[in-house]
């Protein structure tokens, strides 16, 4: 399955140079880890973002997001945001940020 290049490029950018950022292949698209926890990913052209489990209604009620499920059985604490619900610089940062807030609060891997 190929994925939204031009998606994990911006995040990319956005991500800069942090020493604590590497990007591994997975779910068919490509993840951002933060100290080797999963922060935020793309697949297609949708984003994937690891929240806080308890904070994941509110992250669903945002707009364009859905339950992260690849198999049938949903992910607790993922969401999937549709691409065109990240358009914008500042909507896709405050999701960014909020992937590597909850990843940096890991023990690192």
């Amino acid at each position: 399955m190929a994925y939204d290049e031009g998606l994990a490029e911006r995040i990319r950018q956005y991500l800069g140079a942090d020493p604590g950022v590497t990007e591994k292949r997975m779910f068919g698209g490509i993840a951002f880890l933060y100290e080797g926890n999963m922060a935020v990913g793309v697949t297609g052209d949708d984003l994937m973002v690891r929240v806080c489990p308890g904070a994941a209604d509110g992250a669903l009620a945002r707009p364009g997001a859905r339950v992260f499920d690849m198999t049938g059985r949903p992910m607790r604490g993922w969401v999937v945001v549709a691409g065109s619900a990240v358009t914008e610089d500042e909507a896709l940062g405050a999701w960014i940020d909020e992937g590597r807030a909850f990843a940096a609060g890991l023990p690192p891997k």
